[in-house]
């Protein structure tokens, strides 16, 4: 109903004639509107005579040497400053987004990545503190939901959906590992066979975790059906479990905290480990991604490697780790 209303002002360019007419309102004046304005007199005079036409009613009277508002010219003047103040209003908001003085971050993330982004977050919003920054960490399947309904600005996946029509941005390493207690007899072998290993009891996440999907296609490539001896619903608990003496577990290198106790947990040397994965950042393809969800973007690029820094678990930790988090590893887009 408002649109139909209005429909007569949408289709004249009133944005200029407003601006016109606002300036020889105030003045009382057209060459003095047109001086302010940097358009011919001329010019000032037409838009007038448009504007005109289109309310349908006299907006200015010539009084001696002085323009007045009519009565419609008085309504529209205050029309006038309430749509140029709005527009006003609105161009501060834009450069305040602009410039991340306000603005909203919304990022979603797996469970192996709860442990990653609020560091680089708390980055973030220490730089942009007028930026409203939130996770939302949830299980796989709640995440691509989300995905779906296009929720958030970023999704920080290691196993992005394999589908058309998204854009898919590896930012860093998530290499998989395999945990066990310190004094595992395995901890100070190496280069441990994967038969060996294989013959471990091993703990697992639950059906339908991308994690307990790394294990599963691990073992399928070597014709080995995955055993587990228990199933467990977070990688917390895994940890206990593993604390508790109940077998070893392949779980991201991240998926437990940064600062582990090289007293309690150890990284075994196995065949065929790390499994190099990624960290990636991933939007649909149509997506405008809002300036402080660019900006969260390029400071990741740019600076992940310091922000995630940390020191390799124990002695036993593959050297291949400690390359964990490479200058550049940025640079494919699907």
């Amino acid at each position: 109903m408002r649109q139909r209303k209005i429909q007569r002002y949408l289709r004249h360019g009133m944005l200029p004639q407003l601006r016109a007419f606002e300036a020889v309102a105030r003045h009382g004046n057209f060459t003095l509107a047109a001086a302010e304005l940097h358009i011919a007199q001329p010019t000032v005079s037409v838009q007038i005579k448009k504007l005109t036409e289109t309310v349908g009613l006299p907006l200015l009277e010539q009084v001696g040497k002085r323009v007045y508002p009519t009565a419609a010219g008085a309504a529209l003047s205050v029309a006038c400053e309430q749509i140029l103040g709005a527009l006003a209003l609105l161009d501060n908001t834009l450069c305040d987004l602009r410039d991340l003085r306000s603005g909203t971050l919304k990022i979603a993330a797996g469970t192996t990545e709860k442990y990653i982004v609020p560091r680089l977050l708390a980055e973030f919003v220490r730089r942009y503190p007028g930026v409203a920054a939130s996770v939302q960490v949830l299980p796989c399947e709640s995440l691509l939901e989300r995905f779906v309904e296009d929720a958030d600005d970023l999704y920080l996946l290691t196993h992005p959906p394999q589908r058309d029509g998204i854009v898919v941005q590896p930012i860093l390493p998530n290499p998989f590992v395999v945990f066990a207690r310190s004094d595992h007899p395995l901890a100070s072998v190496k280069r441990v066979p994967f038969s060996r290993f294989a013959q471990e009891p091993l703990i697992v996440r639950e059906p339908g975790s991308s994690t307990r999907a790394v294990a599963k296609r691990l073992f399928a490539e070597r014709g080995l059906d995955l055993r587990a001896r228990m199933e467990l619903g977070s990688n917390e608990a895994i940890k206990e479990a593993i604390l508790g003496g109940l077998g070893i577990a392949i779980l991201a290198r991240y998926s437990i905290g940064f600062d582990l106790d090289p007293q309690e947990l150890a990284v075994l040397d196995i065949e065929g480990f790390p499994i190099e994965l990624y960290w990636h950042f991933v939007y649909p393809a149509g997506k405008h991604l809002s300036p402080a969800a660019r900006a969260f973007v390029e400071m990741v690029k740019r600076e992940a490697k310091s922000l995630l820094a940390v020191a390799p678990l124990s002695s036993a930790t593959p050297a291949s780790i400690a390359a964990l988090l490479p200058e550049r590893a940025i640079g494919r887009v699907r």
